[in-house]
This record gives C-alpha cells, sequence and structure tokens, in this order.
C-alpha cells in the first residue's frame, strides 16, 4: 500500500506551517509547498526530526498560471498519493482600487482562486478513484463582510467560500468532505504596516497563527461545512444579517481606513 500524505500549500510560514507542525506531531505524512527552498528545507528537517514523519517539499509558486498543474504533475511523476489536501496559500492587496497595482492583483486572483480550483479539481478526481479524500480550503471573515480597500481580496475569499459550500454538496455522500476555514486577522507575514494601521485591526485584534492552525486541524480532520474561528469574528460575520446594507458599507468602510497613527 503506497504511503498516503496531506499537501499543504503555503507551508513554510504562519498558519499553514502550524497545521504542518500539529499535523505531523499526530504522525501525518506531508507534502508542504511554499515559494521559499530555505524554509521549507528547515520546516522538513524539524518536523521529520521531532516525529518521525515523511515530509516532501515543493518549492513552486503558485501564483503562476501553470504552478499548481506543475506541481500535481510532479505529485505524480513521484507517485504521491495525496488524500487530505490543505488550500492555506494566499496574497492580499489593500489600497484604494484606483491606485493598487493591477499586476499584484491579478497575480493575487491566480493564487487565490486559480491553484486553489486547480488543485481541488486535480486532487478530488484522484480522491473519486480511491473513494476518500479530505479538502480543506482557507477563506476569510471578509467572505461574509467584503471591505472597501481590500475589494480584490476581498472578492477572491467570497469565491473560496461558495466554492466550497456548492463542491460539498455535490459530494455529499461520497465520502469525501470539503470543509472551509474562516480565519478574522491573524498575526503573520500576511499584514502589511498598512493593513496594521486600519481602524479594524484596532477594534478585532489580530490573533496567534498557531490558534487558527488547531480550528484548521480539528475541521480538516473531524469537520464538515465552514468554521469562523472566534465568537468576535461570528458575530462580525452575521452583522450584515440585522444591519441595512448602506449602513453596513459604511460601517466597513470606516474600519478598512487608516488610523491617524498606529499604537
Amino acid at each position: 500500500m503506497s504511503t498516503k500524505y496531506i499537501l499543504i500549500t503555503g507551508a513554510s510560514t504562519g498558519i499553514g506551517y502550524e497545521m504542518a507542525r500539529l499535523l505531523a506531531a499526530q504522525k501525518y505524512n506531508l507534502i508542504l509547498v511554499a515559494r521559499s527552498l530555505q524554509k521549507l528545507s528547515a520546516a522538513k528537517a524539524k518536523l521529520e526530526s521531532l516525529n518521525g514523519v515523511s515530509i516532501k517539499i515543493f518549492q513552486k509558486d503558485l501564483a503562476t498560471v501553470d504552478g499548481a498543474q506543475s506541481l500535481y504533475h510532479e505529485l505524480k511523476a513521484q507517485n504521491l498519493k495525496v488524500n487530505m489536501l490543505i488550500n492555506n496559500a494566499g496574497s492580499g492587496v489593500y489600497g484604494n482600487f484606483t491606485d493598487t497595482d493591477l499586476d499584484e492583483e491579478l497575480k493575487m486572483i491566480q493564487l487565490n482562486i486559480g491553484s486553489v480550483v486547480t488543485l481541488t479539481k486535480l486532487c478530488l478526481q484522484d480522491m473519486l478513484i480511491q473513494k476518500e479524500g479530505k479538502i480543506m480550503n482557507v477563506a476569510s471573515l471578509l467572505s461574509f463582510l467584503p471591505f472597501p480597500y481590500y475589494t480584490v481580496y476581498s472578492a477572491t475569499k467570497s469565491f473560496i467560500l461558495s466554492f466550497s459550500e456548492t463542491l460539498a454538496a455535490e459530494l455529499d455522500g461520497s465520502g469525501i468532505t470539503v470543509t472551509t476555514l474562516c480565519p478574522g486577522p491573524v498575526d503573520t507575514g500576511f499584514n502589511t504596516e498598512a493593513m496594521w494601521n486600519t481602524n479594524a485591526y484596532k477594534a478585532n485584534q489580530p490573533i496567534n497563527a498557531a490558534v487558527v492552525a488547531r480550528y484548521g486541524v480539528n475541521l480538516l480532520l473531524n469537520g464538515r461545512g465552514k468554521k469562523i474561528v472566534g465568537f468576535n469574528n461570528w458575530f462580525i460575520s452575521n452583522l450584515p444579517r440585522v444591519t441595512p446594507d448602506r449602513l453596513m458599507m459604511k460601517i466597513k468602510k470606516n474600519l478598512a481606513s487608516q488610523r491617524t497613527q498606529r499604537k
């Protein structure tokens, strides 16, 4: 019987690495994907040494058009069997839409949406043959609550939630689950100085990546549907249900706006 692996994208830092650390401690074999070979190599050495599991690493830029397909073909060439997939890799752009860089946003769309759809489709086809599998996609609080100044990023994360929920319905009864992790702000390298300087980050402080990772691992292994991390974020995600649209957008614009100075 071939060895089974959990594939994690964006696995060298932040939530991705913290999930890898927790899963390795539970003796799962992992395939870690990220852009930094140095960070991936360090993660492989540490996790294998501590846990005695098999760690495969792939240096890939999933923001490129052929990045995800290239990764999948390399996995097949090495006969690596993926029975769980965590689409965690993502990037964000903050600022006035007319001022932000178009090339950066197109790469973000490719990473946040294109790579997720590609890896999900290709890995899912294998899972259906194997009659087992779990897929978890990392969305965001902004999937429910699109913010001004995060215009394209919010849209990508709304897509991920919609994509995941409808795919889960299609697969009902197949033995394969699709879940969605929806964190709010997380204290990782994802955040830029401009993001830190918004009213939202003062009102809703970013939480530790290890905390989010614990929710994510439990959702992947045991859960169904979607998980909003933390009561505060759950409450915020439901505000649009009881707040008129125009007022809600004014509130979100104020929250997404810059403070005078970072405290």
